[in-house]
């Protein structure tokens, strides 16, 4: 495993949710083997299309998410992952990795909308999850009710982040 792969941490989406009372839209992700949490805020159009994709909805029309993964399925050039790869001024950014080493850079929420659609694993790298991650230990309480009670007690400059 070279630097670059083992400095990578695998997350899941949590769920998205509006927080209160800004009403700004956050993708909440949790570290696959941990207990970090990481909130990214978002857009509504975004928020919708990742909570679509969480729920199993499917439009009459493809979405912009969908209209991408079956470009890609047309194409024979899956999505291999996607990395949440760096925080600049409250800013997330990540990229799109496909065969042959190409890279296409993305905003993180649209990364996750089309990862979720199509599969891909999602990372981050440890220096952003280290400066922007939450950690909150398991306890007997499952991931819904402490995402809840997460997003009584922050608000957005806690992560010194805005929208995306």
């Amino acid at each position: 495993m070279d630097d670059e792969q083992a400095s990578l941490t695998q997350l899941t989406v949590v769920g998205v949710r509006v927080e209160l009372p800004s009403q700004l839209p956050i993708v909440l992700l949790k570290e696959a083997d941990g207990d970090r949490y990481l909130p990214i805020w978002i857009g509504a159009v975004e928020a919708t299309a990742i909570a679509f994709a969480q729920q199993g909805i499917i439009t009459q029309r493809p979405m912009t998410h969908d209209l991408l993964k079956e470009i890609l399925e047309a194409l024979d050039r899956p999505l291999l992952g996607v990395t949440i790869s760096a925080l600049r001024d409250g800013i997330f950014y990540a990229d799109l990795a496909f065969g042959d080493g190409i890279t296409v850079s993305s905003r993180s929420s649209d990364a996750i909308a089309l990862a979720m659609r199509t599969g891909a694993v999602i990372k981050v790298a440890e220096d952003v999850l280290a400066e922007a991650g939450i950690a909150i230990p398991d306890e007997q309480e499952d991931e819904v009710e402490r995402f809840r009670e997460f997003l009584d007690t922050i608000n957005p400059e806690d992560f010194t982040s805005t929208t995306e």
